[in-house]
């Protein structure tokens, strides 16, 4: 057998879908779950292409792109258009029965190629009414999202002109603080949110690249004029703030990131805006920011008019391990207990189902501090203790020990038990060390930007997960690096098979990370090595766990071997039965049953379907789309493509 190339190419860092006529593709709430019933679990086998639509990025920004770009979007149904932005922040506005372009707006300052821009990617729109403006008033019904180059554009929903009163040009520069060095990013990536009359921004910065990162603010501008209306600063500044006092001395002065990177959710009715922040700089060493440093790393709930704060939960105390949270609150309606409970759910990396109070914080099933492993490198101090849910229970397998080993023959599996032999194991949260510790789930999860899908009516809760071991080796400033891999080069492809190394400027050590594998570059635990799960919210259980994906594509013979594969993008649940998701490294989009996990359609992409799909109604039609233009960091075929798939129309 032959190594398997790219089935560990794995990646951090939205996700979304539509029901019927309103911009549901990026939902503010998190829930994607469709009322649609007619695609069904009888019928779904009937589907067929209804049209394909082609950006033509790749074609227009050269070859460069196709190793840079990600094309995450999920499409929104809004002003009659399906709304596509490309990886680059170039929107189209698409016939959602033909897949005809109706019209295009090219950001002025986006073109030419990637540049620093590392892996551009567009994840959704947010869309804002205007309920005060007269009937036809130009912008009255606006479409707003962020790019690449830190802006945010604003622009008619109907025709697709920029909103002159927004920004200049309808559009905002935003700041990023400081000067950013040639290997750095900050970017928009996942969409906005809007509440009230403000549209609240995240940001996504370059991970590992120095102690003194930009700082992670969350922005609000006015929904009308693109001005600054309040900005919050996961890593607090001022002493006066409660949580100043979990970052010891002057901390909190010289950190940055924290930032916001994955997709926020916001409850309009209760005017909460729900933040999953990430990890402090840099990611794999705290010893320059001593404490639990709170807000870093939290679920923040904060009031969308003043941005003040509401309540906040910190999911990992001092994160040393790259455990940001990585995907959309989901907001829900739980029935518990003869009771209905406003809950947000918050996924994580570990595999964690945080499940709290929207309006206040407390958790709906009991959250106990455990001891965490000590032991760290010299100038660390590891948080004694760290939060862990006593239900639903991990969606992955937490920790590794020797006996964990797999391969597909003996000599495989035990060049992987020699492996972790020789490299620091243990449970949740072993440090990182200059021997490497093995992290399971690795550093990108567990859960990751594709989130979950929520089924109000039967009160399930879909999640795709990874579960494949990671190694982190810190190296000290001045020592020769241990691994053959590279540095991350902005527009380049990575390879993790081989390692990548980060510099962590400002810290003593750098940092490299890769994949545990086999020989046959296989990871070294058992499959499935990517899962879909079915979990009950109310009973906080698991109520089924299947593979996601098959390896066929990554063997020399395709022989179909349904073991699971590292995945990106999520899934909609419809009320007609069903769970659709792409994701997999076999360029494959699946629909299952949503009630025992059977997968009862599959449909060959051709191009890499990393994205989260979506479903709408359009001329007494039921749709469903994928984006399908491969994934960098995966290794999927590249592609430009837009997709859509119904039932086959009657005669007329």
């Amino acid at each position: 057998m032959t190594r398997i190339p790219g089935l560990i190419g794995l990646v951090a860092g939205a996700a979304m879908t539509v029901p019927v006529a309103l911009a549901e593709g990026a939902p503010p709430d998190g829930v994607r779950f469709s009322p649609l019933t007619q695609i069904n679990s009888n019928n779904v086998g009937e589907l067929e292409l209804a049209w394909t639509y082609r950006t033509g990025e790749i074609d227009r920004r050269g070859e460069g792109l196709a190793h840079a770009q990600s094309f995450q979007n999920t499409p929104s149904l809004i002003a009659g258009s399906l709304i596509v932005c490309t990886p680059v922040g170039r929107l189209v506005a698409l016939d959602p029965v033909n897949g005809r372009e109706r019209w295009v707006f090219e950001p002025p300052a986006e073109s030419g190629p990637p540049g620093a821009g590392f892996m551009p990617r567009c994840r959704g729109v947010a869309e804002w009414r205007d309920a005060q403006a007269p009937a036809g008033q130009h912008c009255a019904h606006r479409i707003i999202w962020g790019t690449w180059k830190f802006r945010v554009h604003a622009v008619d929903a109907v025709d697709g002109r920029p909103c002159q009163g927004f920004g200049s040009n309808g559009e905002v520069t935003l700041d990023a603080g400081r000067p950013i060095d040639a290997d750095e990013f900050v970017q928009v990536s996942s969409p906005p949110v809007v509440s009230g009359e403000v549209i609240v921004v995240g940001s996504a910065i370059s991970d590992s690249i120095r102690a003194d990162a930009p700082s992670g603010k969350v922005r609000a501008l006015d929904v009308r004029t693109g001005a600054l209306r309040w900005e919050f600063d996961p890593v607090p500044r001022d002493p006066a703030d409660p949580a100043a006092a979990s970052w010891h001395g002057d901390s909190a002065r010289v950190t940055g990131a924290a930032n916001v990177w994955a997709p926020m959710a916001v409850d309009t009715v209760r005017d909460l805006v729900f933040l999953p922040t990430s990890s402090a700089s840099p990611d794999y060493y705290g010893g320059s920011r001593p404490g639990d440093n709170r807000y870093a790393n939290s679920l923040v709930a904060l009031r969308g008019a003043t941005g003040e704060i509401v309540w906040h939960f910190q999911i990992t105390h001092h994160d040393i391990w790259d455990t940001d949270l990585p995907a959309q609150p989901i907001l829900v309606e739980l029935r518990k207990e003869g009771r209905t409970i406003p809950a947000v759910v918050q996924l994580t990396k570990q595999g964690f189902v945080f499940v709290f109070e929207r309006e206040t914080g407390r958790p709906v099933f009991p959250i106990e501090e455990r001891p965490a492993p000590q032991g760290g490198v010299d100038g660390e101090q590891l948080a004694p203790t760290q939060p862990f849910p006593t239900a639903p229970p991990p969606l992955v397998a937490q920790g590794i020990t020797p006996d964990d080993a797999w391969g597909f023959t003996p000599i495989d599996r035990s060049q992987c038990r020699k492996k972790i032999e020789a490299l620091r194991h243990g449970p949740l949260y072993t440090p990182p060390t200059e021997q490497g510790t093995i992290y399971m789930p690795s550093f990108v999860g567990g859960a990751n930007w594709g989130g979950g899908a929520w089924d109000p009516v039967h009160q399930l809760l879909y999640v795709n997960t990874l579960h494949a071991p990671g190694v982190v080796r810190l190296v000290r400033q001045d020592a020769t690096p241990k691994s053959a891999g590279g540095s991350v080069q902005p527009g380049k492809e990575i390879d993790i098979n081989a390692g990548v190394r980060f510099p962590q400027r400002g810290s003593p050590y750098r940092v490299e990370t890769s994949m545990l594998v086999s020989p046959l570059g296989a990871p070294c635990t058992a499959p499935p090595w990517g899962r879909l799960s079915a979990v009950d919210l109310a009973q906080g259980t698991i109520r089924w766990q299947v593979a996601l994906g098959s390896i066929e594509k990554l063997l020399p013979l395709p022989i179909p071997l349904q073991m699971g594969t590292p995945h990106a993008g999520g899934s909609v649940v419809t009320a007609g039965g069903l769970v659709f998701i792409g994701g997999t490294m076999d360029d494959k989009f699946r629909a299952y049953d949503a009630a025992t996990g059977e997968v009862l359609w599959t449909a060959k992409l051709p191009a890499g379907g990393q994205a989260t799909p979506m479903t709408y109604s359009a001329s007494g039609r039921q749709y469903v789309v994928l984006a399908a233009g491969g994934h960098a960091l995966y290794q999927t075929t590249p592609g430009d493509y837009v997709l859509a798939w119904a039932l086959k129309a009657p005669s007329p």
